[in-house]
């Protein structure tokens, strides 16, 4: 019976000690080893991106399993393909789907996104020198998943284009604007989708009764009251900037102290590039593998405790790190102070296994995003704030009301460029245009006063 899941596997391609943790895909031949070889030849990819890659090649196989027999052809097969993932497998009239896969219908951008995961795939894939030796013809008579596979492949690159020789000639010059045709279906444009930032009226809040302890919250001492660990990081990510799980990769020796100015000094490091703490590890990766026998964060699946992301921001050192810049500049102190609190009197040092982050759970291990977003949303309904994404009052929020703040006080493109450490110039500029509210009070002011 055919079936594919998705498991764990520990991936080498030599007799080194060297070893990647990759999500698998298994079939009823086996570990789709085609699959684990493209992945493990991305290295430099995230966990988000092997997620979705793998998700799209099981969505693949799904339909290729549930429509056993029905084509001959690998182009009647990939059109299908397509329709059932724009239009869903569903019958409208009496809900029905003979096939088992009860797919609903999804976003032509969601529909784009997963055929550019495969055509990446099918792409590496045709240049493969097996790819020929594997391909079974017609495709309804591939003995395995790995030939049906090869048999895509094999359509890539005759025809050079994914997925290019389903549209018709006229199909094709309505969308030759694009670089690349795999025959998408454009959605309408988003200019510069207007972003929620956290209300500027109540951070203070947020920060000073917001971030209490549940289990403390009847103490008089501020010290055991306040939690000092969530006001600490908050302020990384409302007045530096910060992306969340940029704050929970710091390391205790990341953060010092300006004596001259009494501020915090803080400077977020690539989480297996950056340069290590001590002279005998050239790299953080090195150093966790030598000093605690851990991995990056970034190398961890996502369904393991100690995953993060790293969204590849612009660094600005050759040792692999950029400089939290703090707006207001007073904000740098205020954080100092709320962190040399969390080390005096709330942070649990590791016990089972010591490690060298700054920011540890109730047990001494290192904080997780999962854990740091429920006391985030704790913290937000206390001062009878909503947790949503639309009314800015998540996490992200903070970034953007740091990037608006850089904004409304006059700070160029190419400052906010630095400060919120963006690749392109032009990530920025969703922070320099105006709300829907402010063009609508602006408009306002025009008709009562004129330009």
């Amino acid at each position: 019976m055919a079936y594919v899941l998705r498991v764990k596997a520990r991936y080498r391609n030599d007799k080194t000690g060297r070893e990647l943790r990759l999500p698998a895909i298994l079939t009823e031949g086996g570990l789709l080893i085609s699959h684990l070889r493209f992945l493990a030849s991305r290295t430099s990819r995230g966990q988000s991106w092997r997620d979705r890659l793998t998700f799209a090649v099981m969505l693949l196989i799904k339909y290729i399993n549930a429509n056993e027999g029905t084509f001959e052809q690998t182009t009647e097969l990939l059109r299908s393909f397509r329709e059932a993932l724009t239009m869903g497998t569903i019958n409208d009239a009496d809900l029905s789907d003979p096939s088992g896969l009860y797919w609903s219908p999804r976003s032509p951008d969601d529909v784009e996104s997963l055929i550019l995961y495969i055509t990446a795939y099918t792409d590496w894939l045709a240049g493969q020198p097996e790819y020929k030796t594997r391909r079974a013809n017609p495709f309804r008579l591939a003995a395995s998943v790995e030939q049906r596979l090869n048999w895509c492949a094999y359509y890539q690159r005759h025809n050079k284009v994914f997925l290019n020789h389903l549209e018709s000639d006229e199909e094709t010059k309505e969308r030759n604007r694009y670089v690349r045709e795999i025959g998408r279906r454009c959605s309408a444009p988003i200019y510069d989708e207007e972003v929620k930032k956290f209300p500027s009226d109540m951070i203070n809040s947020l920060l000073d009764e917001g971030f209490v302890r549940a289990t403390q919250a009847n103490e008089v001492d501020p010290n055991r009251k306040i939690d000092w660990k969530g006001r600490a990081i908050t302020i990384l990510l409302n007045n530096g900037g910060l992306r969340k799980s940029e704050a929970l990769h710091l390391y205790l020796s990341d953060i010092k102290i300006d004596k001259k100015r009494h501020e915090a000094i803080v400077r977020i490091y690539h989480p297996s590039e950056g340069a290590s703490p001590v002279k005998d590890c050239k790299t953080r990766k090195e150093y966790l593998a030598k000093h605690f026998l851990l991995r990056p964060r970034t190398e961890y699946l996502k369904s393991e405790r100690l995953h993060l992301g790293w969204k590849t921001p612009a660094l600005t050192s050759t040792e692999r790190y950029f400089k939290v810049q703090f707006y207001p500049t007073k904000k740098a102190t205020e954080f100092l102070i709320a962190f040399n609190n969390y080390l005096l009197y709330q942070r649990v040092e590791p016990s089972i296994q010591d490690h060298p982050y700054a920011f540890t759970n109730t047990i001494g291990q290192p904080e997780t995003l999962k854990n740091f977003q429920r006391l985030h949303k704790a913290a937000v309904n206390r001062i009878g704030l909503s947790h949503l994404k639309y009314l800015g009052t998540t996490e992200h929020g903070h970034r953007h009301a740091y990037g608006y703040r850089l904004a409304e006080m006059g700070f160029s493109q190419v400052d906010i460029q630095k400060a919120m450490h963006h690749m392109s110039p032009d990530s920025c500029l969703v922070y320099l245009q105006s709300t829907n509210k402010e063009l609508r009070e602006k408009m306002e002011r025009v008709d009562e006063y004129g330009s």
